[in-house]
């Protein structure tokens, strides 16, 4: 009668034994399907350097907008306007090239005025 306790006992500590295992296969498979699902960097980085070249493409064929000193930076489609233009004139209408642009969600727009030659 000793041994079918033990027996039960055992069993019992396997089945258990058993069902964490499965449990923490499961949590691990969830775990690393959350994250193939999240974007690597390396994608993130290209993605921002597209969206800056799009930008830069579409600020460059603006009319009345001096391309020369702007730097363009993006950020998971936030892109920020550095550097100087010559003139007031030209702000807005960077501002609203960069805005039409598929993919960019904001503009910050940090540029300066700077007369040519200073």
């Amino acid at each position: 009668m000793k041994a079918f306790q033990a027996i039960k006992v055992i069993g019992g500590a396997l089945i258990v034994m058993a069902s964490l295992n499965a449990y923490a296969q499961s949590s691990d498979a969830a775990a690393s399907g959350a994250m193939s699902a999240a974007p690597s960097a390396k994608s993130t980085k290209a993605s921002n350097r597209a969206l800056q070249r799009a930008v830069r493409k579409t600020l460059s064929r603006t009319k009345g907008v001096d391309v020369a000193n702007i730097i363009v930076r993006a950020r998971g489609g936030a892109v920020t306007l550095e550097g100087s233009v010559p003139d007031q004139s030209q702000v807005d209408p960077a501002t609203q090239a960069a805005q039409s642009v598929p993919g960019v969600t904001s503009v910050k727009n940090d540029l300066t005025i700077r007369a040519i030659g200073q």
